[in-house]
This record gives C-alpha cells, sequence and structure tokens, in this order.
C-alpha cells in the first residue's frame, strides 16, 4: 500500500473511532433497572426517592465498544473504593477516597469519570472531606498529612494550610472570604482569610463541660446566618455564630429517632432542613429549621436504599436533569441528595427530594 491509501486507511478507522467513543461516551449507564424505593413507605407521601447508586466508571462513561477493545484492548473499569467526602460543583462531581488516597472527579456533563493524583508538593495522604470555592477552587481535609491543601481549577497546587503538630482536618468549607476547618486535634474550628490564608480566630473558647465545647468536631456546614458542627464526640449536632457563640445544639446519644449515636456528615438545604448522617445507625435523618425531626431514610444495608457505613451527605440543585430518568413519574424532583457510604454496592447513594405533581 502506497503512503497515500495509507493515510486515507488511517483517516478511515480515526473516524470510526471518534463516532464509537463518541457514541458510547455520550450514553450514561447508570442502572434504571431497580425497583422504586420512597421515603417514607407507603402510605404515607413519599419525600425522598432512592434514585440509583454510584461505584465505578462504567456507570458513568459507559462500557468500552467492541471496536475500541479491538484496537488498544480491554480497559479495566475505574472503581470508586473506599469514600468518605463528596462535593458537587457544577456537572462535577468530587470524591475523597481514602483507600486510593486521591480524589475522584465525576463529570455528568462530560460523562467521564478520572482519577486526580496530585504529586509533589500537592500529594495527598488520607483525603477526607473537601469543598470548593466559586472560582472552583479545590480545598482537601487530609487526614494523615495533617493539613487543608488547595489546587486551583486546573489541579495546579496553590498552597496548604495547617501547622501538622497542632492539626488534623476533618472537614473544610469556604464561605464567602472565609476558609472554615474543623480540627480535631484542638476541638476546634479554625477560620482562616480565603485570600491570605492567614489564620484569623478559633472557635469555641470553652472548657469540658460547657454546653459549647466541641468533644471531637468531624463535620462543618455555614450558611449567612450560622455554621453547624457534627460533635461526633458529643452525640449532637452544634450550632454557632459567625463569631463562635453556641446558638443551639440538636440531638442527643441514643438509639432514638431523633438521637445520634455517631452522626458524622452534615448538610442544609433551601429551606434550611438539616440532614445529618448517622453511621451507627446507617441513616440519614432530616430536622427542620427549629430541630425537629421530620423524617429519616436509609438504614443497615439489605438492598437499594439502604447504607453501609455511611460518611457525607451534600445537597445539589444544579444536576436534576441527568438523574430525571429514574424519577417516578408522578413525583417532581426538587434537588438531588448524595450520600457517601464507605462500603457496599452503592459507593455513592443517589436519592431525590420529591413532591407528588399535582393534575
Amino acid at each position: 500500500m502506497n503512503k497515500k491509501g495509507t493515510l486515507i486507511l488511517v483517516i478511515f478507522l480515526t473516524s470510526v473511532l471518534l463516532i464509537f467513543t463518541d457514541c458510547s461516551r455520550r450514553v450514561t449507564k447508570l442502572d434504571k433497572s431497580r425497583e422504586m424505593i420512597f421515603y417514607p413507605a407507603p402510605p404515607d407521601t413519599a419525600r425522598i426517592q432512592f434514585l440509583t447508586g454510584i461505584t465505578n466508571s462504567t456507570q458513568i462513561s459507559g462500557n468500552q465498544t467492541s471496536f475500541a477493545k479491538f484496537l488498544f484492548g480491554e480497559t479495566p473499569a475505574k472503581e470508586i473504593v473506599k469514600p468518605y467526602g463528596i462535593a458537587v460543583h457544577g456537572s462535577k462531581i468530587y470524591i475523597c477516597d481514602t483507600g486510593l488516597g486521591l480524589i475522584i472527579i465525576i463529570d455528568l456533563e462530560k460523562n467521564s469519570f478520572d482519577y486526580f493524583i496530585p504529586k509533589g508538593l500537592g500529594q495527598l495522604m488520607l483525603p477526607l472531606n473537601c469543598a470548593l470555592d466559586n472560582e472552583g477552587n479545590l480545598y482537601v481535609a487530609d487526614g494523615n498529612r495533617k493539613q487543608v491543601v488547595i489546587f486551583d481549577e486546573l489541579g495546579n497546587y496553590i498552597d496548604a494550610i495547617g501547622a501538622p503538630d497542632k492539626f488534623k482536618p476533618t472537614d473544610v468549607y469556604v464561605w464567602n472570604s472565609k476558609i472554615w476547618v474543623a480540627n480535631s486535634k484542638e476541638n476546634k474550628v479554625f477560620v482562616y482569610n480565603k485570600n491570605t490564608r492567614e489564620m484569623l480566630y478559633s472557635f469555641p473558647d470553652a472548657e469540658v463541660g460547657d454546653a459549647s465545647f466541641l468533644y471531637t468536631p468531624t463535620n462543618i456546614f455555614v450558611t449567612d446566618e450560622a455554621i453547624y458542627v457534627s460533635d461526633i464526640g458529643d452525640s449532637k449536632i452544634k450550632k454557632y455564630t459567625h463569631e463562635g457563640e453556641l446558638i443551639s445544639s440538636i440531638g442527643s446519644y441514643g438509639k432514638n429517632i431523633g438521637q445520634f449515636v455517631r452522626p458524622k456528615g452534615i448538610a442544609l438545604d433551601h429551606k434550611s432542613n438539616l440532614y445529618v448522617v448517622d453511621a451507627g445507625f446507617e441513616n440519614v435523618q432530616l430536622f427542620d429549621k427549629d430541630g425537629n425531626l421530620l423524617m429519616f431514610f436509609g438504614g443497615s444495608y439489605e438492598g437499594p436504599g439502604d447504607m453501609w457505613l455511611p460518611a457525607k451527605v451534600t445537597i445539589d440543585y444544579d444536576n436534576l436533569k441527568y438523574f430525571q430518568k429514574y424519577v417516578d413519574p408522578k413525583f417532581k424532583l426538587e434537588y438531588l441528595i448524595f450520600v457517601v457510604n464507605q462500603y457496599g454496592p452503592d459507593k455513592i447513594g443517589v436519592y431525590g427530594f420529591v413532591k407528588p405533581k399535582t393534575n
């Protein structure tokens, strides 16, 4: 075959490969065959529906085409091994995988599933939780490195905050011009200037036995009005002003609904309803803005919708279209609830807050 013939063949094969690759990329393979599961169970009015679970790359990017396998051989799926934290920014889901020691980035718009493995100064050891600011910068609370490591939107290392001898960050949250960090080593929340990354103050200034004291802060959530802290050592969610004054607390240690055994991840929706992950109950409890229990969902794993050592919950209003196909036609999807399970077949459980459609 002459050079011209060879060139034409290469162009043809490349074109065919691109066509097959594009088709594969546009087809999301999340499982749609499961029966519909609602909380609370009938005959009560459903509020939350379990939609699907995410565990590996084939559920996002689709299976490899036969043609691609022929040319390049079979590419193994990328797995979520032992996730802990999760954050959503735009169409991207960021998952802290403590088993792999890296960040998994799922782009729902591009149907991509990638491992983010920073090297050099940005190397991660035990990424527990993460957050993103409005510019797309990524903040990772690393429990073994004992720092919050910061990357720009392209994944380039920017900086790290926290002195390891006084620091064990378990969660990080970026709100306006500040970085909020749950520091379990010092039993406090540390607050930093976002631009200079200088420490501004910490709270609470309290002694053991005081109502405002944090025994083991694990997770935080910040709003315009307050900061919520999950205190696993006191089995409570504590609500503070931005200056660190205790406003109120929710829950207590116990095995009844409305109490906690191991409260971890927390999130608030737009109505200030509070979602609390309990790794002991293996469920998520939902409270109104006054701290009254509304409902719970999940439970020790027996099947889809249940949880297996859950650690984090986050709420998303921006990506409903990617999960709409799983919603019962009789209901309207209002927002998504992502729950991280450290074990089990559904490492990321995807739930929807729904309400019945009216005629």
